[in-house]
């Protein structure tokens, strides 16, 4: 990325609209607004109603509110400019057409106007991720978390903990640089408490159950069972649309289909799989397909958060042992087609079972608020925020592994290099690692060479 480039992208759906936004941001921004129209009159922050022209053939390209945001008081950093235009198709291809003209400007990258307001210190590497989450919410929570995030709900943890390391290690690095200056006593002897309180404090927060990577992600919940069990109808019936399809021949469905709900407000990933057959598993030819199927399935089923155990009561007795052999505590067992069940439904899962009929629509809110409670348990309820992403767990589990070592470290110079790893471990989740605040840190709490 060339950051001397002046840059230009709808910001807005493409499509038929009552109005589109394009953004420009760059050194010729606002030149190039001058340049769309004689009358511009730019002001910070305040509103101009424009005739937009051509300044090839002054033909009238459209009437705009333009808005004007100078560096470094905008969302980049740099000059932006927004065009508020009418939402027709020909009108959007024209105004990029001419900004594309212009010396100076392209189109911008997948998310560089976010990376320039990164790197023009507008935000941190946590706070970016959570504009994308934003955009890509679909439940109340995740856009609940996500804001949280842009607001430094996260940021402020890793920074307050990197401000506490960056202290520890100045302390240390000046006893070992300036071991005749005049020095707090003691230094060596306050660090180890100071690291074991922060390490739990970390563990603490590692400890979350991966509840904001469910949050964000969506929580994985697999239909699991035999052939003609129902599994891709009760996907149907939950995703209130014909996602699967659904017929009496055994094998009908061959790969994992996913669907994505809002239940309650959680976000689901809801995966209908293929009916449990794994003696068919390796079979080639025409029965390669469905061996591949039932190997998918049984892949997903392990990965999954939660399970639904579908069992099909018309055959009670009998019980799946392949279905059987997937309970556990995260798994909610369902017996459909009671519409034509026979006998008595055995309790396999105290809590955790369900007896319904898709076919007679019978069960399916037991069902959809037993899962809502399951799913619940499975999350938690925290106050302190979540990490978000495995790339932050990462980095959390590196720090916690360098603290822990420093704690045993033998020489005071060893302690001093596992912190400042620790340091820039946590670094790395905000993108903010900077050896000025450790130098500040010293000449602040020190008189070196007085």
């Amino acid at each position: 990325m060339n950051y001397r480039d002046t840059i230009y992208a709808l910001s807005s759906a493409w499509g038929v609209a009552g109005v589109a936004v394009i953004r420009v941001s760059g050194p010729q921004a606002l030149s190039g607004l001058q340049r769309l129209s004689a009358a511009a009159r730019p002001l910070p922050r305040q509103a101009q109603f424009l005739r937009l022209t051509d300044p090839q053939d002054l033909h009238l390209i459209d009437q705009a509110l333009v808005l004007y945001f100078q560096a470094p008081a905008s969302f980049t950093g740099e000059d932006v400019v927004e065009y508020q235009i009418h939402g027709g198709v020909a009108v959007i291809r024209d105004v990029l057409r001419v900004l594309a003209e212009m010396p100076g400007y392209r189109l911008a990258e997948a998310g560089e106007f976010t990376r320039r307001a990164f790197e023009n210190g507008k935000m941190d590497l946590t706070a970016a991720e959570g504009i994308a989450d934003l955009i890509h919410a679909e439940t109340d929570v995740q856009k609940t978390q996500a804001l949280a995030q842009i607001e430094g709900s996260l940021s402020g943890i890793y920074e307050g903990w990197a401000h506490r390391l960056k202290r520890v290690m100045a302390h240390l690095e000046a006893d070992i640089d300036f071991p005749d200056e005049d020095l707090p006593e003691g230094v060596l002897q306050a660090t180890v408490p100071l690291l074991e309180n922060l390490l739990q404090e970390l563990r603490h927060h590692l400890d979350d159950n991966r509840r904001g990577e469910r949050l964000r992600d969506g929580v994985q919940v697999v239909v699991i069972g035999a052939p003609n069990a129902g599994k891709s109808s009760l996907v149907n019936a939950l995703a209130q649309r014909d996602v699967a399809i659904v017929s009496e021949h055994a094998g009908t469905t061959r790969d994992v289909i996913e669907v994505h709900l809002n239940l309650g407000g959680l976000p689901v990933i809801l995966a209908d799989t293929a009916g449990l057959r794994p003696e068919e598993i390796g079979l080639e030819g025409q029965e390669g397909i469905e061996s591949e199927g039932i190997r998918r399935a049984l892949e997903r089923a392990h990965s999954a958060d939660i399970r639904l155990l579908v069992f099909d009561a018309a055959a009670l007795p009998h019980l799946d042992p392949h279905t059987l052999a997937l309970r556990d505590q995260n798994s909610v067992v369902v017996f459909n087609k009671i519409d034509s069940c026979t006998t008595e439904i055995p309790h396999l899962s105290e809590g955790r079972q369900v007896v319904l009929s898709v076919k007679e629509e019978r069960g399916l809110d037991q069902l959809v608020s037993l899962l809502q409670g399951q799913i619940e348990h499975l999350i938690g309820h925290r106050e302190a925020p979540s990490l978000t992403r495995a790339r932050h767990r990462t980095a959390l589990e590196d720090c916690a592994d360098a603290l822990a070592r420093a704690q045993a470290a033998p020489l005071p110079e060893l302690m001093a290099e596992d912190v400042r790893l620790a340091v820039r471990a946590l670094g790395r989740i905000t993108g903010r690692v900077d050896v000025e605040d450790l130098l500040d840190v010293i000449f602040r709490d020190f008189c070196i060479g007085k």
